[in-house]
C-alpha cells in the first residue's frame, strides 16, 4: 500500500549555513573525481535539541531566574545533554549506507568522524561537489547547502570538512615582529605615559610638532603592576585566589613558565607558586596550510606569553591553566575548548584569536555555540578578543565583525588607547590608529588606517535579546560588538617577557605588545576577582553586563593626546642600523566605528573598574 502523507518519511532537511560563504566570489575550475577523498565531521545536536540547551544555559546565567547559579558539573551536563546512543546509531547507519566509513566518535558524542569519497558525500548530503579557486587557494567544496535525512534534522548540528578550505584562526596581537624571532622596542620611550618627550630623536633628528603640539614618546610598555593598579584601584582583598583562569591558544611555548616567572619578578610582582600554573596539552601538534591560510607553532608562542602574563598580572593569586590546540584550525581549537568544559576546573576562559569576519565558518557556527552553551550550563564564562582590524573594511571591503567574538554567548572585548600615569588612568579613547612617518623633516600620512580594535554589527548573527533590552539599536539587526573594552593599542601596550632567538643566541628579553589579545586576558583576570567575590562562576557574562554596566567607565576620548611618537630600531634590535620615527594617532583613523556616550561600536560599555569586581 502507498504511504499516506502522515506516514511518509520527512524530506531532506537543509542545514542552515552549510553552503560555503565564499561561493559568491569563487571561480569553479572543475569537478573532482567520484572517488576523490572526503573526510568530514558530523557534529551532533545536544540531547533534547539545541533550544533546550539554550534555555537551560540562559536560566542558570540570568540573575532573578529561579535556576540562577544552579550550574551542572561536567558529568551532570553529559548525562543530560549528550546525544543518545540511539541517535548516534541512527546517524552512523545513515552515513555508512551512503558509503562512508565511520572512523571515530568523540568521547562525549559531540561528533562522528567519517571518511569516504565525493560520490558518498553527494549521496549522503544531497549536494554536488566541485573544485573552486578563491582567496588564492584551490579547494573541493559543495556547490550549495548540505542536507540530512528529515528524520535526523534534530540530531545533526553541522557538517565540517566537505569544504576543504583551511579553517584557521590567527592571534589577535599587533606587534612589529612575531617572536620567537628576537625584537626590541626602540628607545627613548616613556616608563609611565607622557614622562618622556623631546624635539629631537636620539640621533639628533629633528622631530617636528604635530598640529602645533610636541607629542610624548610612546610608553616602553606598561608592566603588569601598572595595569593592575590602574584598573583595580579601589579593589580591596581580592586577588583571584581560589579561581582558575583558562587560556586557550594553539600550540604551546616550551619556555612559558620560566618566562612568566622571570617577567613577574623583574617587574615587581610575584612568580607563580608551585602548582599555580598548569597546562593541558594535546599528545602532538600539526601544521595546517601555508601563508595566510596556515599556521605554525612559533607564531603563537608570543600570544600565549602575553595571555598568561596579562592574566597573572590582573589576578596574581588565581590559578592559570593553559589549554593548547594541536593546530590553529577550528576543529582543533574547538577540541581545546571542549577540554576546558569537560574538566570543569576553570570558571573564566580567555581567547585571543579569531577569523576575519563572521561569515567564514558557517559549517562550524553551531558547534561553537554548543561549546559556549555547555560552558554556561556549568557556570563557565568565555571572553574573546574583538580583533585588530577595526570594522574589517580594509580586509573585506565592507564593515564586518569577527567571529567567535560576535557570538552572542561570549563576551567580546574591544580595544582602547589608554594613558596610565602615576595618578592612574588619565585618558582613554577607542583604539583606531593612523600612522605618520617622518619624511624630509615633516610628518607624512602613510597609513590612514594602521590597525584598531574590532567592532560594529554582525551581518549574519541577529542582535541578542540582552542588547535589544538595553536599548542598543543595531542598524542592520545584527549582534553589536564589542561588549566592553580595555587597553589594546600597541602604542600604549603591555611590556611582556619571552625567550626569543637573537643573532647572538636564544634568551629572555622584553618587548611592548598590543592588540585585543591584550584586552581579553586583562578582562579575564579582573573577572577572576569578581568570581572570587561572588563565590561562584557567572556563566553568560553579558547577562550581567547589559543588566548593570555601572562598573564600567564610559570611554569618550577625554584627556587624550592626539598621539605618540614612536622610535623604532631599523633592524628591530639595536641602534646600529639607525632609527625610524613615526606618529601613531589615538582614534585618528576614520572608520565606521565611533566612541560616544553609553554603549558604542568602538568600546562597548567602556572599560572596567572596581565596580565591576565588587
Amino acid at each position: 500500500m502507498a504511504a499516506t502523507p502522515s506516514q511518509a518519511a520527512p524530506g531532506p532537511h537543509q542545514l542552515p549555513g552549510s553552503s560555503p560563504g565564499w561561493l559568491a566570489h569563487a571561480h569553479r575550475v572543475g569537478t573532482p573525481a567520484a572517488n576523490a577523498a572526503v573526510n568530514a565531521r558530523v557534529y551532533l545536536a545536544p540531547n533534547g535539541g539545541f533550544s533546550a540547551l539554550q534555555s537551560f544555559a540562559q536560566s542558570v546565567s540570568t540573575p532573578g531566574s529561579a535556576n540562577y547559579g544552579r550550574y551542572l558539573t561536567p558529568a551532570q551536563y553529559h548525562a543530560q545533554f549528550d546525544a543518545s546512543p540511539a541517535t548516534i546509531a541512527a546517524v552512523k547507519q545513515w552515513l555508512t549506507s551512503a558509503g562512508f566509513k565511520v572512523t571515530g566518535t568523540e568521547a562525549q558524542a559531540r561528533y562522528v568522524e567519517i571518511s569516504g569519497t565525493v560520490a558518498a558525500a553527494q549521496q549522503a548530503f544531497g549536494a554536488s561537489i566541485g573544485t573552486f579557486t578563491h582567496d588564492d587557494i584551490t579547494v573541493q567544496a559543495p556547490t550549495g547547502p548540505l542536507s540530512v535525512p528529515g528524520g535526523l534534522a534534530s540530531a545533526v548540528l553541522s557538517i565540517s570538512g566537505v569544504d576543504t578550505t583551511p579553517e584557521v584562526n590567527a592571534p589577535a596581537t599587533t606587534k612589529p615582529s612575531p617572536p620567537p624571532a628576537g625584537f626590541r622596542n626602540g628607545k627613548p620611550c616613556s616608563a609611565a605615559y607622557g614622562d618622556s618627550s623631546s624635539a629631537t630623536g636620539p640621533d639628533g633628528t629633528a622631530l617636528p610638532k604635530y598640529n602645533g603640539t610636541t607629542l610624548p614618546f610612546a610608553v616602553c610598555g606598561y608592566t603588569g603592576k601598572q595595569l593592575r593598579t590602574a584598573y583595580e584601584a579601589g579593589v580591596h582583598g581580592l586577588t583571584g585566589r581560589g579561581v582558575t583562569v583558562a587560556i586557550v591558544d594553539a600550540y604551546a611555548s616550551p619556555t612559558i613558565l620560566a618566562d612568566a616567572n622571570q617577567y613577574a619578578i623583574s617587574t615587581g610582582d610575584k612568580a607563580f607558586r608551585r602548582g599555580q600554573f598548569s597546562q593541558n596539552l594535546p599528545a602532538s601538534y600539526t601544521h595546517v596550510g601555508s601563508g595566510k591560510h596556515g599556521c605554525t607553532a612559533n607564531g603563537w608562542y608570543g600570544e600565549e606569553t602575553l595571555d598568561v602574563e596579562a592574566a597573572h598580572a590582573m589576578a596574581p593569586d588565581a590559578n592559570v591553566r593553559y589549554y593548547g590546540g594541536k593546530s590553529c584550525s577550528d576543529p582543533d581549537l574547538l577540541a581545546a575548548l571542549a577540554r576546558v568544559n569537560d574538566e570543569g576546573i576553570a570558571t573564566i576562559v580567555s581567547n585571543s584569536w579569531g577569523g576575519v569576519g563572521d561569515v567564514v565558518k558557517p559549517s562550524l557556527f553551531q558547534a561553537y555555540e554548543a561549546t559556549f552553551l555547555q560552558a554556561a550550563a556549568e557556570g563557565i564564562s568565555y571572553t574573546f578578543s574583538s580583533g585588530d582590524s577595526g570594522d574589517e573594511s580594509t580586509n573585506l571591503g565592507t564593515p564586518q565583525t569577527d567571529y567567535p567574538a560576535s557570538d552572542p554567548y561570549v563576551t567580546a572585548v574591544g580595544g582602547t588607547s589608554t594613558q596610565i600615569t602615576s595618578a592612574g588612568i588619565t585618558g582613554e579613547t577607542g583604539w583606531q590608529t593612523s600612522k605618520y612617518s617622518l619624511v624630509n623633516g615633516a610628518w607624512s600620512l602613510v597609513a590612514p588606517f594602521q590597525y584598531g580594535g574590532g567592532g560594529g554589527y554582525s551581518s549574519n548573527i541577529p542582535e541578542p535579546a540582552y542588547q535589544t533590552a538595553a536599548g542598543i539599536v543595531s542598524p542592520n539587526g545584527g549582534r553589536a560588538v564589542p561588549d566592553i573594552s580595555m587597553d589594546a593599542d600597541p602604542t600604549t601596550g603591555m611590556l611582556v617577557g619571552q625567550t626569543q632567538a637573537f643573532p647572538d643566541g636564544g634568551y629572555y628579553d622584553t618587548y611592548r605588545i598590543g592588540g585585543t589579545s591584550l584586552a581579553s586576558p586583562l578582562f579575564a583576570g579582573m573577572t577572576a576577582l569578581k568570581i572570587q567575590s561572588s563565590g561562584h562562576g557567572l556563566g553568560l557574562l553579558n547577562n550581567l553586563i547589559y543588566t548593570d554596566h555601572s562598573g564600567f567607565t564610559d570611554v569618550t576620548g577625554a584627556g587624550m593626546d592626539a598621539g605618540n611618537i614612536r622610535v623604532d630600531y631599523a633592524n628591530g634590535l639595536d641602534p646600529s642600523g639607525g632609527y625610524l620615527y613615526s606618529i601613531r594617532t589615538f582614534n585618528g583613523a576614520t572608520t565606521s566605528l565611533k566612541v560616544g556616550a553609553g554603549w558604542d561600536s568602538e568600546t562597548g560599555w567602556g572599560s572596567p573598574r572596581s565596580g565591576w569586581v565588587q
